[in-house]
């Protein structure tokens, strides 16, 4: 579905089969489709499997399916006996034609997913052996999709949370709960849900995809949008389109950089040594910021406004927080948009030792420059200077070094 996508997006099937090499000599061995999934038209990336006859190339235009979903196989489906090591693997990648970047990366991928099934079934790396996702459809779908990937020249990758659907799956091992525990390796981190279908949404290979590949997770960045491609997976659910979107264009400056969710709550009636230790957590728990107002409430009474923000894909884990470690019995929330300026850190060398200075930017102009403070206090107590002296030391020398 990746792969399809991409292609549905521009990415030109012919070089994709370039890219590919030794992998797809014969003109059947990879096609595109257009389908139709809940309404929705999309092109399916079609592989000939290495267990079908090579003219099963031509069985689509008499209407007849294929599986090809990544690996794993609903019951009755036919299973793949294909078992590949990391070493067969890497001489299957050496001979496609992806340029040296291309290949160290496939190698990579394909590392990493080794790993995941050293560590789901307890063996050594070295004798591992991939099952389905070892299989030549599985190996082109991850080598193609990452010369696609290549060919956009995309320097930032954002992925929605995945829905990874629910069921079981029949695998080379047995039957197992869905998600896949490889496809659970390889997620661990990113944001995933359960939706309706009683199917598998993300397979081994799709997740080592986007957990390859993904820089972030949430919603669509600002962005002016150039392409949209749609891939489609085998299955045709209803009333819900079995498609992968792709947006393909350049990150817009003038818009706001992120959206955030706002969760407020007003509490009148708790010990105020809590507040400390709630801030705390919910900033462990990946909370942006959070602050307290006083405010005066019912009957008079004085309370704390807390306010806390944060992803929108953490609130409901926050809000949970609010409810357990506080007294409140509701809180509220709204989504905004939250524009920064571009930060980094850089390290300056003063008279006095090194201090770290947080330096933002919009547009390459420095609009604000801030010294560590606490890099600023311990100097100041190593030196016995004054810490405004040290924080003035600081940006002398950061104006200095950049003049």
């Amino acid at each position: 579905m990746i792969l399809g996508a991409l292609i549905d997006a521009g990415v030109p099937l012919v070089e994709v089969r370039k890219a590919l090499g030794s992998l797809a000599i014969a003109p059947d061995t990879v096609w595109t489709e257009r389908v139709m999934r809940a309404g929705i038209g999309a092109t399916k990336f079609c592989v000939r499997g290495e267990d079908e006859p090579p003219d099963h190339a031509n069985d689509h235009e008499n209407g007849h399916e294929h599986p090809h979903d990544g690996g794993h196989f609903a019951s009755g489906e036919p299973e793949y006996h294909v078992h590949r090591s990391l070493a067969d693997i890497d001489r299957l990648i050496d001979g496609s034609a992806l340029s040296a970047a291309g290949k160290a990366r496939a190698r990579n991928l394909f590392a990493t997913l080794g790993q995941a099934e050293a560590e789901v079934h307890g063996v050594p790396l070295d004798q591992v052996h991939l099952h389905e996702v070892g299989a030549l459809d599985s190996v082109v779908d991850i080598v193609g999709s990452v010369f696609a990937l290549e060919w956009l020249d995309a320097n930032r990758i954002v992925s929605s949370p995945l829905n990874v659907g629910g069921g079981t799956i029949r695998s080379a091992h047995g039957l197992y709960p869905v998600p896949a525990p490889a496809t659970m390796r390889l997620l661990n981190g990113a944001p995933i849900y359960a939706g309706p279908q009683k199917s598998e949404m993300v397979t081994p290979t799709g997740a080592l995809l986007i957990a390859g590949y993904a820089t972030e997770f949430g919603g669509i960045p600002p962005m002016r949008v150039r392409q949209v491609g749609y891939g489609a997976g085998s299955r045709d659910f209803v009333g819900v389109p079995n498609v992968l979107r792709v947006l393909v264009g350049e990150a817009d400056a003038a818009a706001p950089a992120q959206s955030v969710v706002v969760i407020e709550a007003e509490i009148d009636d708790m010990n105020p040594q809590i507040f400390g230790m709630l801030m705390d957590t919910l900033l462990a728990q990946g909370a942006l910021d959070v602050f307290y107002t006083a405010i005066q409430m019912k009957k008079s009474r004085p309370g704390t406004l807390v306010s806390v923000v944060a992803s929108p894909e953490l609130r409901e884990r926050l809000t949970s927080t609010l409810f357990r470690e506080t007294t409140t019995i509701g809180v509220r929330y709204r989504e905004m948009a939250r524009e920064c300026l571009d930060r980094e850190v850089i390290t300056v060398q003063t008279p006095l030792g090194a201090i770290r200075v947080k330096v933002a930017t919009r547009g390459g102009e420095v609009l604000n420059v801030s010294p560590e403070f606490d890099d600023c206090v311990t100097l100041a107590r190593d030196s016995g200077r004054p810490v405004k002296e040290i924080q003035a030391m600081a940006l002398k020398t950061f104006h200095e070094t950049r003049s």
